[in-house]
């Protein structure tokens, strides 16, 4: 597992929590073998991450009134949007519901498209999404590898509006995965939320060790 040297880059496992916990079950063949627990790993992950993000968003003091009287209370300010990329994103996209329970939502569908030479390209599908002009956007999709998905993710988005910042969140990543964001991102106001910087990218574009493909782990195969 690499370290980050990226001023971009939030690198969750440099010190053992339970973050780095539940992705050691995430990652284990034993423990993949049950889909629910699978999903569930993914949802908790992302809950505990949605907490770190909350430390840096924007919040505002309000008056609220209690059984006894009125107290202080600080409230989240900002408006936030979480994005999940289809369909292995969305266990992680209900992990940051749990939290930012107020949040506004976005879909966007991508996949890779093989050749016959093992080659690929990125194809978009759908985006559902609302307007996010000055909004916070979450854009959470559990493997970072190519970086290309993730980027054209974002460049659909962003047709909905400039965001004010944007937190790119996923489990895993790969050093190219990183560069290719930080080289392409059309908006320069992002970070990266990893927990983990694996050592090797194939040439099919896979991490490894990786975890394998999170979509089929939590879903079922695909066709």
């Amino acid at each position: 597992m690499e370290k980050s040297t990226s001023e971009k880059v939030i690198l969750l496992s440099e010190k053992p929590s339970l973050v780095t916990h539940i992705l050691s079950e995430l990652r284990d063949i034993n423990i993949q073998k049950d889909s629910l627990r699978f999903r569930r790993n993914l949802e908790r992950i992302s809950e505990i991450i949605a907490y770190e993000i909350s430390k840096t968003i924007d919040y505002q003091t309000e008056n609220v009134t209690t059984m006894l009287g009125e107290a202080k209370a600080t409230k989240i300010k900002d408006t936030v949007v979480i994005a999940s990329i289809l369909r292995a994103g969305i266990p992680m996209h209900l992990g940051f519901l749990n939290y930012f329970d107020k949040a506004e939502n976005a879909f966007i569908s991508a996949y890779r498209k093989y050749k016959k030479d093992s080659s690929f390209e990125i194809k978009f599908e759908y985006l559902s999404s609302p307007e996010i002009d000055g909004k916070i956007v979450i854009l959470a999709d559990p493997m970072l590898a190519t970086g290309s998905s993730m980027v054209m993710a974002y460049k659909n988005l962003i047709e909905k509006g400039t965001p004010k910042f944007t937190y790119i969140v996923s489990l895993i990543a790969s050093k190219e995965g990183i560069e290719y964001v930080e080289k392409y991102m059309p908006n320069k106001d992002y970070c990266m939320y990893i927990v983990a910087i694996d050592d090797e990218l194939t040439a099919k574009g896979y991490i490894v060790p990786g975890l394998g493909d999170a979509g089929d782990l939590a879903f079922g195969s695909k066709i």
